[in-house]
């Protein structure tokens, strides 16, 4: 049985790229596995100003979460904030991290060019990760691939505190399921909340539909013959369809004769399909909020009880009790 740690940000509405990237896979571990799975709300401050709108789209996150099965009897659950040692391990982490380590983040330069206004925070985002990821000795960590890096930083900060403190923290591993490594967006891009790219789990009929049929695709006719390895389309279908529907969809691209039109409609169906059986308990969830902040709170409670026995030691180590 392995600790499995992740964590995703309430900086907007949750999409499928979360689904498939971190949310199913971390739901899938919880009957075999210790696992650890929390909403980063201190993260999403560095992009999400709003705070009536940080409050709502944690307590979304929270209620997809639930809604997709995660249960709270079989794995440790809760919000960022409500683990204030949290805060006190990333400084200390920080004091252990070069600037040099930070300033190669390619997630921050990234984010500066697509034109999000710097800030400390967005610029030491791998330290409070590492604090996150440290804090609970996790030994796996599914990530997205463009969050590698940040995991390659928490093990160097934490080899750093180690030399120079002793041996204190496992050095988690990655877990990245290469066939959803980068889920396209309705642009192309990876799908993301801060590129407003998103197609969402739990939209309504129209809405959704009217995403789907703005998905960028390349000019070619009806009769012509399509590539779907190329496809955006296609690449978002074959994450909800079985074999062989995907088959299907991929013998009909080649052969031509297949609008994108078509196309897109049968991947909207599919994923109306997908999510049918969570909308009703997901609605259930969110005519009673009270119950959700309940389980948060019992999850942050049981969860902190691990984090003061960390930080206990951390802080012996590093003389900061005296």
């Amino acid at each position: 049985m392995a600790r499995i740690l992740s964590g995703i940000q309430p900086s907007g509405q949750l999409h499928i790229g979360n689904y498939l990237g971190m949310m199913k896979p971390m739901i899938e571990q919880q009957e075999n596995n210790e696992l650890f799975c929390f909403i980063v709300n201190y993260h999403a401050m560095t992009t999400l100003k709003n705070a009536e709108e940080l409050r709502r789209n944690t307590l979304e996150a929270a209620i997809d979460f639930l809604a997709l099965g995660l249960d709270p009897d079989k794995c440790f659950f809760w919000v960022q904030s409500d683990i204030p040692e949290i805060q006190e391990l990333s400084w200390i982490l920080s004091c252990s991290t070069s600037l040099g380590l930070l300033e190669r983040s390619t997630s921050y330069k990234d984010k500066i060019a697509k034109g999000i206004t710097t800030n400390a925070g967005l610029y030491t985002y791998p330290v409070l990760m590492a604090a996150d990821i440290l804090m609970f000795q996790a030994e796996k960590v599914p990530v997205g691939k463009d969050q590698k890096q940040h995991l390659e930083i928490t093990r160097d900060i934490a080899t750093a505190f180690n030399m120079t403190y002793g041996e204190t923290f496992i050095l988690p591993e990655p877990v990245i399921r290469e066939e959803v490594a980068i889920i396209p967006g309705i642009d192309g891009q990876k799908m993301s909340k801060s590129y407003g790219n998103t197609i969402c789990m739990f939209e309504e009929e129209k809405p959704l539909r009217k995403k789907i049929m703005k998905i960028v695709t390349d000019s070619k006719g009806v009769e012509e013959s399509k590539n779907p390895d190329t496809c955006n389309v296609f690449q978002l279908y074959k994450l909800f369809a079985s074999p062989d529907q995907t088959a299907d969809l991929r013998k009909r691209y080649l052969e031509g004769g297949l609008g994108y039109g078509t196309a897109k409609t049968e991947l909207f169906e599919i994923i109306l399909e997908y999510f049918g059986p969570y909308r009703a308990k997901r609605e259930a969830l969110a005519a009673d909020p009270d119950s959700v902040r309940k389980i948060l709170k019992q999850g942050a409670e049981k969860t902190r009880e691990i984090a003061e026995k960390t930080l206990k030691e951390v802080r012996k180590k590093s003389g900061i009790n005296y």
